[in-house]
């Protein structure tokens, strides 16, 4: 069944999962516009809206690519979570910088944590225990730079965010090693 079809009166369908996530996507968008406007603390300028709408844009689309391309709960799941860890790291090191202030160059680390992300999902193709094991990693990686530059380091309170970010990884870890192990003959 199409995700998007005509329906029995020729009108258009379209889910009400894909109508919650745009609209919520939407809503993250209208939140600094909103406080702008009652505190001098949140200064947003057009390249802000720029790079936030590409960011949660992107994030959408990886979300409904995921929806498409997986048909395991667990596996859609771990999906989700996987894109919720990618984008809060990524964002979190641009905006604000996860260990410190956004220049501290120890935040340069989360790109590795990313790449061991992308990189191992890309190549779960050749094995379907890759992926649980690029997660895993990845979380561990995040977790390791969180406590010896965060919490052993310059930023006990960064390094606590990242270590406790690192979850996401591992929770999608978990859900895609069920995954693969629990794949039917026709996944």
């Amino acid at each position: 069944m199409n995700n998007i079809g005509f329906g029995e009166a020729g009108s258009q369908h379209i889910p009400i999962w894909r109508i919650l996530g745009w609209g919520s996507a939407a809503g993250l968008l209208l939140i600094p516009l909103v406080a702008m406007q009652f505190s001098r603390e949140v200064q947003w300028d057009g390249a802000d809206f720029i790079i936030a709408t590409a960011i949660i844009g992107i994030t959408g689309a990886l979300a409904e690519l995921n929806v498409l391309i997986t048909s395991n709960l667990f596996s859609r799941a771990g999906g989700f979570f996987a894109i919720l860890a990618g984008s809060l790291v990524f964002w979190s090191s641009l905006a604000i910088g996860m260990i410190g202030h956004e220049g501290n160059s120890v935040n340069l680390l989360f790109g590795l944590v990313l790449l061991i992300a992308i990189v191992g999902a890309w190549l779960s193709g050749l094995h379907r225990n890759i992926l649980p094991l690029a997660m895993l990693s990845a979380g561990t990686v995040q977790c390791s730079i969180g406590f010896l530059a965060g919490i052993m380091g310059s930023d006990f309170r960064g390094g606590v965010f990242t270590v406790l970010l690192a979850k996401l990884w591992w929770i999608a870890s978990l859900l895609f090693a069920f995954a693969a192990k629990h794949r039917g003959p026709s996944d």
